[in-house]
């Protein structure tokens, strides 16, 4: 099977700092790859490159053979194929729940209000809050507001969701129900790249484990291969907390 999206040889600085030193991976269709590592380790600037969110120094990052860092990209439309939940939300503040679900899919995917309407109203339902439906942002608790992004990204109908640390902003007792949604996602075989500190996730959700030390990949497979036998002294080293639990 294709792989959707292929990484070779990426680089990015920031000044002096060399933030991401020669990435390479893929990702097939139906994987659930979590990025794991310590804070700085580039898992987020990664997926903000894979998003143009940022702009990499050199290499290529190919969708379905296409290298999207060369030509002319309509970005807009791109997002709507490679998705991204924030950690911070990113709700607009002065609509409510529906219109946040159904702003981009009249805009940018140029649907008509009532089948917006409809697909705002399914993906709601999907992650519990067809409750909310005129509640503004404020109103909302972080892991309400988190859910109402994912909604609002799955109404986009994405080939891959990113994921940056969604549930990080989230108070302890709020990051259960994200993490549920993002496990029925995962079941009914959406494509996912997770930058995450939840480890009993990308145990026991993922398809592969990529772990980043200072720029590189420095381990990547299988959850059960990273999880009970690491390789890399660096990994064995952030995991030794997690193997033991």
């Amino acid at each position: 099977m294709e792989n959707i999206i292929e990484i070779r040889g990426l680089k990015k600085h920031f000044g002096q700092l060399e933030v991401l030193n020669d990435i390479r991976f893929s990702v097939a269709p139906g994987e659930v790859i979590c990025l794991i590592g310590a804070s700085g380790s580039g898992k987020s600037t990664l997926l903000r490159c894979i998003n143009l969110l940022e702009t990499p120094d050199a290499g290529e990052i190919l969708v379905h053979g296409q290298n999207i860092l060369q030509g002319r990209m309509d970005v807009n439309h791109y997002r709507t194929q490679v998705g991204m939940v924030f950690q911070s939300f990113n709700l607009f503040s002065n609509m409510d729940v529906l219109k946040n679900c159904m702003v981009g899919q009249t805009h940018v995917l140029k649907r008509n209000k009532e089948e917006a309407r409809q697909k705002a109203l399914f993906f709601l339902e999907k992650v519990g809050m067809k409750d909310f439906l005129g509640a503004s942002p404020a109103q909302l608790s972080g892991g309400q507001k988190q859910r109402v992004a994912i909604a609002r990204a799955l109404c986009m109908d994405p080939e891959v969701l990113l994921f940056d640390e969604p549930t990080s902003a989230l108070d302890p007792e709020m990051v259960g129900g994200v993490l549920e949604v993002m496990k029925g996602l995962a079941k009914e075989g959406l494509t996912m790249i997770v930058v995450t500190h939840e480890m009993g996730f990308a145990r026991d959700v993922s398809t592969r484990v990529v772990f980043m030390d200072k720029g590189i990949i420095a381990e990547e497979g299988a959850p059960q291969d990273i999880f009970q036998n690491p390789q890399n002294p660096r990994t064995r080293e952030f995991l030794s907390r997690y193997i033991q639990a």
